[in-house]
């Protein structure tokens, strides 16, 4: 039992039937819920996205711990089972420290897409936030699997405000991947990894300007896979029929239902919470009361 961050709510029998929590800056996250329901179809889910303070990817590292905190306090008086952080900002900025602050599994995107590069390719490019791409993250975790690997990474501050105004099909867009794709199809790369997982959202642009014999990596697939092994090995997989998802933002819930509809077909009931009120008395009492704005 982590000390720092004491579980505050147990459930008092079947934990398997406790729900994931998933998180992200705003609706990138989707494609991480959508491998949910198709992978483990069974498990419930709470889904929050930080729309109030997206992009995360031109946030500091202070700043990006901060806010990934508050989430996963909120996230725990929910009583979640486990945490996905659908958030390649978080995963490269902050995922190792609260993992030691936090008592729950907590998963990151970021190992998972790094192994399932590997896998395929050995001239590998990423595409990601401006900070995950200078944080190196992805290099580093690459090269620990196969120091053999070649990485190149390129940051891209406009795909994901392109992607939350849903901007996907605008000429603009095109222009813009093609701009920040370039570096890497000169360096004649056999791998792209989708560094931040709004970037699926883009896949018909990407997929238009990147030769056939690229191979794509989605970690949102990958690190679903991960969470699958992870529930089993703790014996917390669900078998029964799953319950509605939960969804919550920070920000504007209209326009994340308006984004809702088009990436998962349906118009969910979105709530509002401010998690940096919900967590503020909690993380001072603890000493890491943030002085970040937001």
């Amino acid at each position: 039992m982590n000390a720092l961050f004491p579980d505050p709510i147990r459930p008092a029998s079947e934990p398997q039937r406790a729900k994931i929590g998933v998180f992200d800056s705003g609706a990138g996250g989707l494609t991480v819920l959508r491998e949910l329901y198709r992978q483990l179809p069974n498990e419930s889910v709470i889904y929050f996205g930080d729309t109030a303070r997206l992009p995360y990817g031109i946030r500091s590292q202070p700043e990006i711990l901060q806010y990934v905190r508050e989430i996963l306090h909120w996230m725990r008086l929910q009583n979640v089972k486990m945490v996905i952080m659908a958030c390649s900002t978080g995963s490269a900025l902050a995922l190792e420290q609260v993992r030691s602050e936090f008592d729950l599994p907590i998963l990151g995107v970021l190992l998972p897409g790094a192994r399932a590069a590997v896998r395929v390719g050995r001239r590998i490019g990423v595409i990601a936030t401006p900070a995950t791409a200078a944080s190196n993250a992805y290099r580093q975790a690459i090269q620990e699997i196969d120091p053999t690997a070649q990485v190149w990474q390129i940051g891209c501050p406009e795909f994901v405000p392109l992607v939350e105004t849903n901007r996907i099909h605008d000429d603009y867009t095109r222009q813009v991947a093609q701009t920040y794709l370039t570096p890497l199809l000169e360096q004649q790369i056999d791998t792209l990894i989708y560094g931040c997982t709004h970037y699926p959202h883009l896949a018909p642009v990407i997929r238009s300007i990147v030769p056939h014999t690229v191979r794509l990596i989605d970690p949102a697939v990958h690190v679903v896979q991960a969470a699958a092994q992870e529930l089993e090995m703790l014996g917390l997989r669900s078998t029964r029929t799953a319950v509605p998802t939960e969804f919550w933002v920070s920000g504007c819930t209209t326009t994340f239902t308006q984004l809702s509809v088009q990436w998962l077909g349906c118009a969910p009931l979105v709530q509002q919470v401010n998690v940096a009120k919900v967590a503020a008395p909690y993380l001072c009492a603890k000493g890491q009361g943030s002085g970040v704005s937001s």
